[in-house]
């Protein structure tokens, strides 16, 4: 889908991983020696004051004494709900003034739905939720929802059958369209190149878990505190994850060693999750450059380098 041929060039760069696989450390190497510049593919780290939960290591867009900019971080207030649809709006406005200047944007980030999202040129609709909808659809079962979906439209996202709150929401979208009169805006087309950081079980499970102690011994803790005295604990755990396991120790439903291990396996299985999803892309058609995790961080931009040379410039 992505192999590019001939005098056919790349427009955007595309740099994906699990969670620890050092991303963002390589992207701002990377963008600073193009001068580019980066675009977020991280659907918590555009939430203010959830820093630590969610990964902005800030200080990784330092490369050589300069700061490598980057953007849709920091964007919305936490116990906001950002859509997929708006990062697709909030990508092009950025993506367009990168290309206006001359730039080809690195996109980085390890949110499967977000960089799929513009790699695939997804056709999202701005549908309103529908709590009243909602309750009524919450009293059915899954084989009902199904079903329901299957009458409204044809079934592209076979996820969305395996999740209850996605085949809600599904339903929800597809009645919207039924119902009313939506103008569909074609996303354009662009020919990413797709790097992909990886690593070995054992070295990214190593790497998960040495991570999570760093970030519980850097503030993790006061990081929710500091959330739970304007965002209710229901709103916060939303976000899943570190927000979850942390809020449930912050309001005393679990012991430390709970929150610990807890957290541990859910990280765990969560960038289990994102090399399937990867994966899935790349049975789809998708062609990623997979980088050897653990090879110096020179050498891996050597490498991503020298491909840039034969698909971009």
């Amino acid at each position: 889908m992505n192999d590019l041929h001939g005098a056919e060039k790349a427009d955007l760069i595309v740099i994906l991983g699990a969670t620890a696989t050092g991303k963002t450390l390589l992207a701002a190497r990377l963008a600073h020696r193009l001068g580019s510049e980066i675009i977020s593919a991280d659907s918590r780290q555009v939430y203010r004051g959830m820093n630590l939960g969610t990964g902005k290591d800030y200080e990784d867009y330092i490369v050589e004494g300069v700061k490598v900019p980057y953007h849709l971080i920091d964007i919305a207030d936490p116990g906001y709900k950002y859509s997929v649809f708006e990062f697709q709006n909030d990508f092009l406005e950025v993506y367009s003034l990168l290309k206006r200047k001359g730039i080809i944007p690195v996109m980085c980030g390890g949110t499967g739905m977000y960089i799929e999202a513009v790699v695939n040129a997804y056709r999202l609709l701005p549908v309103p939720p529908d709590p009243e909808r909602r309750s009524e659809l919450q009293k059915k079962t899954m084989a009902e929802l199904i079903s329901m979906l299957k009458s409204l439209s044809a079934l592209h996202n076979t996820t969305d059958t395996k999740h209850r709150k996605r085949l809600i929401r599904a339903i929800e979208i597809a009645e919207y369209k039924h119902n009313n009169q939506i103008q569909d805006t074609a996303f354009p087309g662009l020919k990413p190149i797709i790097f992909g950081i990886k690593f070995d079980r054992e070295s990214r499970r190593r790497r998960i878990t040495e991570r999570l102690e760093r970030r519980l011994k850097s503030g993790l803790i006061d990081e929710v505190k500091g959330l739970l005295k304007t965002i209710p604990p229901e709103s916060l755990i939303y976000y899943g994850l570190e927000y979850k396991y942390l809020t449930l120790y912050c309001t005393g439903k679990i012991s430390y060693n709970e929150l610990f291990d807890g957290l541990n396996t859910a990280i765990h299985q969560f960038a289990k999750r994102q090399m399937t999803w990867f994966r899935k892309m790349e049975k789809e058609g998708h062609v990623i450059h997979w980088i050897d995790g653990n090879m110096d961080v020179e050498e891996k931009t050597g490498m991503m380098l020298s491909l840039l040379d034969k698909y971009v410039y």
